[in-house]
């Protein structure tokens, strides 16, 4: 089956799609793991997760906050309408809510281990089963869909990332595996994509996490306060009180969301596979896979693209 090449775009009325692999080449952004799903790093492998309860809470806070305010707002003004603004927004938060809460009593899904060293990718599927899928076979495209209503535009998007089935006699239905995330579609998709695509191309020191999170030594109360001094020696008290204080706090409810990371991710579930244990240990650098032939010369055809892009104006003027 074909697919479109990496670095190309399809453009439609209300949609955008960009395609980034395979061949898994520069997308010209820096990684950043938007949603947290760095579970494990190090020499050897990348684990990434699809459970982002943080994520869900940032979301759904403050709507909550939004509507108790709104009624809050109405109390004296309008009674009616403060109990209405209130009806409005439990039916409006009260299904996401209920969604939040039974995934907290469900498993965690089980991650996706990238492997630098073997280019490989091992894909858990149901009923213990896992796939072992090369690393220039995935496929990657960053979807944006967008909607127009008396409200104004509106913006939807993600990074979705697809494997095929190495098994050539696979039942349908069980040939092509496809994970979604929901982080806002264009260059910010291609910014997670990158996590994973500078990991396996460049290397564990190219992409930043926030892995100590999930290895809380103290407790909740303890390591805010932490987090506060760290983000204050970096851009000072007054945006620190602004953003980890107020937002944080009140907006976001930083503290509810490490509470439910403690309890869901901490530790994040490993692959329960023995022979992935195996699979998963480190090989000495000679027998390290390599790049094929063919994704070393779009590496370098992307790179030297994204130079002349980057190039200041007036050099571009001299050579022309």
């Amino acid at each position: 089956m074909s697919r479109p090449a990496a670095g190309t775009t399809q453009k439609r009325l209300f949609s955008q799609r960009d395609y980034l692999a395979p061949l898994p080449i520069p997308t010209g952004e820096q990684p950043a793991d938007v949603l947290n799903t760095i579970w494990r790093k190090n020499e050897v492998f990348l684990d990434i997760g699809s459970y982002s309860i943080g994520s869900g809470v940032m979301v759904l806070w403050p709507l909550v906050m939004m509507f108790l305010g709104l009624a809050y707002g109405f109390r004296n003004i309008s009674p009616e309408g403060s109990v209405l603004t209130l009806s409005i927004g439990g039916v409006i938060t009260g299904i996401p809510a209920l969604i939040l809460i039974q995934s907290l009593f469900r498993p965690v899904p089980l991650p996706l281990r990238f492997n630098r060293q073997r280019r490989e990718v091992c894909v858990p599927r149901e009923d213990g089963e896992y796939w072992i899928v090369p690393w220039e076979s995935v496929t990657a495209a960053a979807v944006q869909h967008s909607t127009v209503s008396q409200g104004g535009r509106m913006e939807m998007g993600l990074l979705v990332i697809g494997f095929d089935n190495p098994d050539p006699n696979a039942q349908e239905g069980n040939q092509h595996f496809s994970l979604g995330f929901n982080c806002g579609g264009g260059t910010t998709a291609m910014a997670l994509w990158e996590c994973m695509r500078s990991y396996m191309e460049v290397g564990p020191q190219a992409v930043a996490d926030r892995t100590a999170r999930l290895h809380r030594p103290k407790g909740i109360l303890a390591t805010y306060i932490d987090d506060c001094f760290e983000a204050a020696q970096r851009k000072g008290w007054f945006l620190t009180l602004l953003w980890e204080g107020f937002f944080g706090l009140f907006i976001f409810n930083t503290l509810l969301i490490d509470v439910l990371e403690r309890w869901k991710l901490s530790p994040p579930p490993d692959l329960p596979y023995p022979e992935i244990s195996e699979w998963s240990k480190p090989l000495p650098p000679e027998q390290w896979a390599k790049r094929s032939p063919e994704l070393e010369a779009a590496i370098a055809e992307r790179e030297a693209e994204l130079a002349a892009n980057s190039a200041p104006a007036s050099n571009r003027e001299c050579h022309e």
